[in-house]
């Protein structure tokens, strides 16, 4: 059973998931397209256009999945922060600005919060443990 707090965490993860897929397929897709690594052996637009597709999926997944899917939407979720991970490297070493991120130094401390972009979805699905209630 979740607690209040990981059901309130879900629930804005998957609204900000809805963002982040609407960006790639709109008003945020050139940005997005910078940060495709040049190594990728994959047409960079094609990159774009599926993780935001993706986005959208874990978005409604997060909001509207069953509980008894919501476990895999959320280890899928933390999975997909790993992949996506070397896109982030790639935007620090090419010093590509994108999203605000115009230093080295906002660059680098973005790369410190997709590990706990990977925590927070496995402690929203409720597989990282919740923490022992206090007793009165």
């Amino acid at each position: 059973m979740l607690s209040f707090s990981q059901h309130l965490l879900r629930l804005l993860m998957g609204s900000f998931m809805l963002l982040a897929g609407t960006a790639h397929l709109s008003y945020a897709r050139q940005s997005f397209l910078a940060q495709v690594p040049v190594w990728l052996p994959l047409d960079p637009d094609l990159v774009v256009v599926a993780s935001g597709l993706v986005e959208l999926g874990f978005g409604l997944g997060l909001l509207f999945a069953p509980q008894s899917s919501r476990r895999a939407v959320a280890l899928a979720l933390a999975l997909f922060y790993v992949l996506i991970f070397p896109g982030n490297i790639n935007q620090y070493l090419q010093g590509i600005d994108a999203f605000g991120l115009d230093t080295d130094a906002k660059r680098f401390v973005r790369l410190l919060f997709q590990p706990l972009l990977v925590l927070a979805a496995l402690w929203a699905g409720g597989i990282l443990p919740r923490g022992k209630k206090l007793e009165p």
